[in-house]
């Protein structure tokens, strides 16, 4: 059997935005022990209030992940935390919009410091602590990450990317029991969504999206599947599709 929600010892990078945010209310909701990451205190300290109720832990660490040096500084705060980890989960990334004709080069560095090398250094540094609990890895990706569009060739290169990163993990660490579970979600209800539909000129509808929750529930059922089995990845979209 799987271990119970309820003793988990969860991190989520990105903990203070959409789906990031789901995630750490509906695990905390279930007693799980959580360790938030985000950008700022801030925000951090405004979730953390939040989830005040919740029957277990809640630690938060600040940190720029475009920074080595704050990264680096993820192990030593989680387990004086949490004492050790069961779950990682990428929640955290960047996105900005532009034909890749004229995209600055900058642009895609960036798209790919934070989207893909961030959280392949912070699964690197968390790793001994995830082979000692034969624990469960989550890259919260994107539909783009498998079906590029116009206009998002950085981040839809970026989340191709993050993708064969998580499939060649899956493979390398299956001996150590540890699962991984890639994510794919279509438009959802997010401030990222909000900042899309407002550099495109479209109005943002979100009763007519995904919901955050939606994808924190097909986390959650991925995570409480028996030790016998592996979801690899999970596509979810919108029910209402639009009209052309």
């Amino acid at each position: 059997m799987s271990q119970p929600l309820s003793t988990l010892r969860v991190a989520i990078t990105g903990a203070a935005g959409g789906i990031g945010r789901a995630l750490a209310a509906r695990l905390g909701a279930l007693g799980a022990n959580l360790y938030l990451l985000g950008r700022t205190a801030a925000s951090l300290q405004a979730l953390q209030a939040e989830l005040q109720a919740c029957p277990g832990k809640i630690s938060a660490f600040a940190c720029d992940l475009d920074r080595d040096d704050d990264v680096r500084e993820i192990r030593s705060s989680l387990e004086e935390s949490l004492g050790g980890l069961d779950v990682l989960i990428h929640s955290a990334g960047v996105i900005s919009l532009a034909p890749l004709a004229t995209v600055a080069p900058a642009e895609m560095d960036k798209h790919y410091r934070l989207n893909v090398r961030a959280p392949l250094l912070i699964t690197q540094l968390l790793l001994p602590l995830l082979k000692a609990s034969q624990g469960q890895i989550v890259f919260i990706n994107s539909s783009v990450g498998v079906r590029s569009k116009e206009l998002t060739g950085a981040y839809a290169a970026s989340k191709h990317a993050l993708k064969a990163v998580a499939d060649t993990l899956r493979m390398e660490l299956n001996a150590s029991g540890i699962r991984v579970l890639s994510v794919y979600p279509g438009n959802t209800a997010t401030p990222m969504q909000r900042q899309i539909c407002t550099t495109l000129g479209k109005s943002y509808a979100p009763e007519a999206l995904l919901q955050p929750d939606d994808v924190a529930l097909a986390v959650v059922n991925a995570l409480s599947l028996p030790r016998t089995a592996e979801i690899t990845d999970i596509h979810i979209r919108p029910a209402q599709k639009p009209v052309s």
